[in-house]
């Protein structure tokens, strides 16, 4: 039986990984050569080449997954290639178990954005689906990356089609949004930039897997880290660097918000997992106590926003902060239990808030109004769309049998050793989470019908084909989390293993010190 990676071979690339990440690089070409001239056909045959493209990187991310052996350390399906640049920068890709997650995250939701737009997106097709091809294969770069210069070039990249999409695509407040996210962004990526380069000034290269194996100094391990956080955490975004994102949501067409909150958010975490921790052990160590309380003031903080909106995908950006509050509060729990919880969440977040954003797209669409005391009654208009939102309602504040109820558990699990201030603190976040969740549902679906939403037509059999893999993915997570749990134990192992041994930095020495 031929196997993923002979059957990659066949076609001229060493490892499989490297398909993924080309193949939507190599469909926004085909693309761009498709005509655009007056009339639908044309513009279908883009929908549907871009579609067919999104599902080709799937069964790619799928195969890969199958080819995965979840019981090997290390990472697998490495491709390098020398490119002679300056300063040892090299194509270098691959996947362990939390970066094969993220890429299966990536690649399932890519074709969901292309469904999602097919008709709300009527101006400028052509361009709006390309844009989605490069995001999706920039995304499966930051998630592969085993180069750091790679990781940034891709990393800087997802920031363009996001922008374009919210200030070409957006809603009437889109100029001053999109000008928010560039800001944040560029700020973020520069923190970055000087990390990495700080990084390769002491390591003298920009193999990641290498740069692990370094020793650095106490100083110069605390400016780096802190460079690096801060970079991280505008992505993610952490409380006090969020003012990026409820506008960014708010104003983004439904497939942006998608992206933003299904992947761009899963950057920010994904660098914390992937440069602070194993490459900056004892500044992760020393700052963890700061992170995990700031984390908790995420959630309650995000909580109490929410419940306090009128506009729905303001509500639903809102409820992010606090749910990326469980994700950094997992990561630096720095046990098996609370990164394992982190990543979960990290891919729940994805595919609930994600599927929140289509469901909302859904209906803006209809009406393009977001202001959540406009509705009533959408159980009797639109019984099918009641049930959608339904699902993912219950699902996006944890209620059992779904994927967050996992995650959210994990982590807290692996937080109680910790403080149990702390899990106390989360638990009053996460009723917060059922409350401005199931107040929305009751404002909007349930009560007597409104006028303003008497004549709206119920989901069609295309946007009921976009949620259902999403809604099956919730219930297959909750019931049965092992096929993830297993994936990524070895590597989660790895990555902490040392921490019950590591001496925090002490912050004080490092500015006493000569």
């Amino acid at each position: 039986m031929v196997s993923m990676e002979n059957l990659a071979s066949l076609f001229g690339i060493p490892h499989l990984v490297s398909w993924i990440g080309l193949t939507p690089l190599i469909g926004l070409v085909i693309v761009g050569f498709l005509p655009v001239r007056a009339g639908g056909r044309h513009v279908e045959a883009i929908r549907w080449v871009t579609l067919g493209v999104t599902l080709l990187t799937l069964g790619l991310a799928v195969g890969l997954w199958a080819s995965f052996d979840h019981t090997a350390g290390g990472t697998q399906f490495v491709d390098r290639v020398e490119w002679r640049l300056p300063y040892g920068t090299h194509y270098a890709v691959g996947v362990d178990g939390i970066s094969l997650l993220l890429v299966l995250l990536t690649a399932f939701l890519a074709p969901l954005c292309v469904l999602g737009s097919w008709r709300s997106i009527a101006t400028n097709v052509k361009a709006f689906m390309m844009l989605i091809l490069l995001v999706e294969g920039a995304v499966v770069g930051v998630f592969t990356a085993l180069d750091a210069f790679l990781f940034f070039f891709c990393w800087e990249i997802t920031m363009i089609p996001t922008y374009c999409m919210i200030a070409l695509w957006g809603g009437p407040q889109r100029t001053q949004a999109s000008i928010k996210f560039l800001l944040f962004s560029l700020t973020g990526g520069l923190l970055m930039l000087s990390g990495i380069l700080a990084l390769h000034h002491v390591g003298g290269t920009f193999d990641m897997l290498a740069l692990m194996q370094v020793e650095y100094a106490p100083k110069v391990q605390f400016w780096i880290f802190l460079a690096l956080f801060l970079g991280f955490a505008i992505k993610v975004p952490m409380l006090l660097v969020h003012g990026w994102l409820a506008d960014a949501h708010g104003e983004a067409p439904t497939a942006g918000s998608v992206i933003l909150s299904g992947l761009l958010l899963k950057m920010g975490a994904y660098g914390l997992i992937r440069f602070c921790l194993p490459m900056l052990p004892e500044a992760s160590a020393a700052f963890a106590p700061l992170i995990q309380w700031l984390s908790v003031l995420a959630i309650l903080y995000g909580g109490a926003m929410a419940l306090a909106q009128h506009d729905f995908k303001r509500l639903i950006a809102y409820s992010s902060i606090a749910h990326m509050g469980f994700v950094t509060l997992g990561i630096f729990g720095l046990n098996t239990q609370s990164v394992q919880g982190a990543v979960l969440q990290m891919v729940n977040h994805g595919i609930t808030t994600g599927a929140l954003f289509l469901v909302a797209g859904m209906l803006y669409d209809r009406t393009h109004d977001r202001t959540i005391n406009n509705y009533g009654g959408l159980q009797q208009v639109m019984p099918r769309f009641a049930v959608v939102l339904s699902i993912f309602t219950v699902a996006s504040f944890g209620l059992p049998g779904t994927g967050n109820f996992i995650g959210e558990f994990l982590v807290l699990a692996g937080t109680v050793s910790h403080s149990y201030l702390m899990v106390l603190l989360v638990l009053a976040g996460i009723v917060l989470g059922a409350a401005y969740m199931l107040w929305m549902f009751q404002r909007m679906v349930l009560g007597p019908v409104t006028p303003y939403v008497s004549t709206l037509p119920d989901l069609t059999r295309r946007e009921i084909a976009c949620v259902i893999p999403l809604a099956l993915a919730v219930f297959v997570i909750g019931l049965y989390p092992a096929f993830m749990l297993d994936l990524m134990h070895v590597s989660v192992t790895t990555l902490v293993q040392d921490f019950a041994q590591v001496q925090p930095l002490r912050i004080g020495a490092v500015f006493t010190a000569p």
